[in-house]
């Protein structure tokens, strides 16, 4: 049987390898690693969805912390579905199930980085990087989303954010 961070990692190479290209593949499936290896569990949450010992889905959140004191909020990605299970809804049922889970541990708002069309099926809505700082200059801003995930939490946030060390590379943004 393999390892659940092997398993999970090789569903994020699959994904990405098949629709960006075998070193889109191998660059995520580090960054997978990376988050499910080194960041620390307090600031770490995954939902996957298995068959057998093959993993069908995954979705990471990590914490992004505010210089300012603030709510808290955690970043979603990346999020990969195995290819042969693309299409029929599991990616973005990972999504609600985390959004369920993150809102019921008084998680005030999530962000991503991504498709505005894709994410805004669960909620999500562009955010100006000046009213939400990104931990990085983006290369595409108009993929900046949130989400609030309470009736109290702000729709900005001033200051700097800071993410986690495996995703604090300017090559992901």
């Amino acid at each position: 049987m393999p390892n659940r961070t092997d398993a999970l990692v090789a569903v994020y190479e699959a994904a990405f390898a098949a629709s960006d290209g075998a070193d889109e593949g191998r660059l995520v499936g580090t960054l997978a690693r990376g988050l499910l290896t080194r960041v620390e569990q307090a600031d770490l949450r995954v939902q996957a969805t298995w068959d057998g010992d093959v993993a069908t889905g995954c979705i990471i959140w990590t914490r992004l912390r505010f210089i300012a004191e603030g709510p808290v909020v955690y970043l979603l990605s990346p999020v990969a579905v195995a290819p042969g299970h693309q299409g029929q809804g599991l990616g973005q049922e990972l999504i609600r199930r985390g959004l369920d889970a993150l809102r019921g541990e008084g998680v005030a708002m999530a962000v991503t980085y991504g498709s505005p069309d894709y994410y805004g099926r669960v909620g999500f809505r562009p955010v100006a990087p000046s009213d939400v700082a990104p931990p990085h200059p983006l290369s595409q801003p108009e993929g900046w989303l949130a989400r609030s995930l309470d009736a109290t939490a702000p729709t900005s946030l001033r200051g700097a954010s800071r993410c986690v060390g495996p995703l604090d590379d300017p090559a992901y943004w």
